[in-house]
């Protein structure tokens, strides 16, 4: 990593996990594989960003922890990349388990629990698919209608107000950055 950290990908420990790491490669992992609008790939920073601020919108009175485990939805993707869900069914078992041990490793080495609840979970995967919702018909170029049928149809009142945001990655990288330790102070 460029922190100078070893990290075991078939067996990582909190003690090799940085944020800096994390914040740096997500900013430059393009997600719907780069094919969006824009001068600038959208990442799995932005959207990790993006999720985080969906989660809390649909969930104020979850605590700061969970806040960070949307925050962090994504974090393994840092050195195994973004693939979308065909692709990871295809490549078989042994992704979902290595994505496993990786936000395992992520989320004991800031302080939450290594698996994140069910329910919790359920909400975050809420949070994203609004997210890709609004990445479909923002920057994707879906309509409304094909991004309903996607990733269910939204509530008006839920996606307003919520645009893309299309940065430099150094820029989104900072504010990955500033968002975990914001949430890291409040834990």
């Amino acid at each position: 990593m460029l922190s100078g950290r070893r990290l075991d990908l078939l067996d990582p420990t909190p003690m090799d996990i940085e944020i800096e790491d994390i914040a740096h490669g997500l900013a430059f992992v393009a997600r719907w594989n780069g094919q969006t609008k824009g001068d600038y790939a959208y990442s799995v920073a932005e959207h990790s960003i993006l999720v985080e601020e969906i989660f809390r919108r649909l969930y104020p009175a979850e605590p700061v922890k969970w806040q960070l485990a949307a925050l962090l939805h994504d974090a393994p993707e840092y050195v195994i990349g973004d693939m979308i869900s065909p692709v990871k069914a295809a490549v078989g078992a042994e992704y979902g388990e290595l994505d496993e041990r990786l936000a395992a490793a992520i989320h004991l080495r800031f302080g939450l629990p290594a698996k994140t609840p069910a329910a919790i979970k359920k909400k975050i995967k809420k949070a994203d698919k609004v997210s890709a919702w609004l990445e479909a018909t923002q920057i994707a170029g879906f309509s409304e209608p094909e991004s309903d049928r996607f990733f269910g149809r939204m509530d008006p009142a839920l996606v307003t107000g919520f645009r893309i945001r299309l940065r430099p990655p150094v820029e989104t990288r900072a504010a990955f950055t500033a968002r975990h330790a914001a949430l890291m102070a409040g834990l």
